[in-house]
């Protein structure tokens, strides 16, 4: 651990509102490493490509438009001012929507990238982050991620809005996974 400096300890009452700043060398205190190893777990790494998909804007807005002519078209069908040609479209349109994106993109993904398969060690530190396998390694500095997302079984570190790493969550403690989250607030935007 070390001490953040002045304009650190600023900016971190900027991010998370005011109180006392106490200057003295024992205060605020941020993480300095750590490093994490993991492979991936093929159902999760399934639910976590939902959850990308889902996340998406223009994704949900297509889901919501998908829905709204759905329920549109039900509502004119009972009241019998459509014939059932349009309400059997807009649920087959829903069907093939959910199933695309619920089973068929997430599992195209996974089998097109050979990312899942492989086993890799992440290092975090406060400057960037470096991802390892037995192939190489990369560095990044925090300002290349664009924004996290955090879901039940994993940290989405978004490089932009289609390129993005997947980091287990089982691959940290409990007392990682916190300072993770508080490093992820400090020095990433959150989407």
């Amino acid at each position: 651990m070390k001490r953040l400096s002045r304009s650190r300890q600023e900016r971190f009452v900027a991010l998370y509102g005011s109180f006392t700043i106490d200057y003295s060398p024992a205060t605020l205190l941020i993480f300095t490493t750590m490093t994490v190893s993991f492979s991936y777990d093929k159902p999760k790494v399934l639910q976590a490509l939902r959850y990308h998909f889902l996340s998406r804007k223009e994704i949900r807005l297509m889901i919501i438009l998908v829905n709204v002519f759905a329920i549109v078209s039900a509502a004119l069908f009972y009241l019998k001012k459509i014939l059932p040609f349009a309400f059997l479209v807009s649920s087959f349109l829903w069907f093939v929507l959910m199933i695309t994106f619920w089973f068929i993109l997430p599992g195209v993904i996974y089998r097109k990238a050979a990312t899942f398969r492989d086993h890799f060690t992440m290092n975090f530190e406060d400057k960037g982050f470096t991802l390892g396998n037995e192939r190489g390694s990369r560095s990044w500095e925090w300002k290349a991620l664009s924004t996290y997302l955090e879901t039940p079984h994993f940290f989405h570190l978004y490089f932009d809005s289609r390129s993005f790493f997947l980091v287990p969550k089982i691959a940290f403690s409990d007392e990682q996974r916190s300072e993770m989250r508080d490093l992820l607030r400090v020095k990433v935007p959150r989407s």
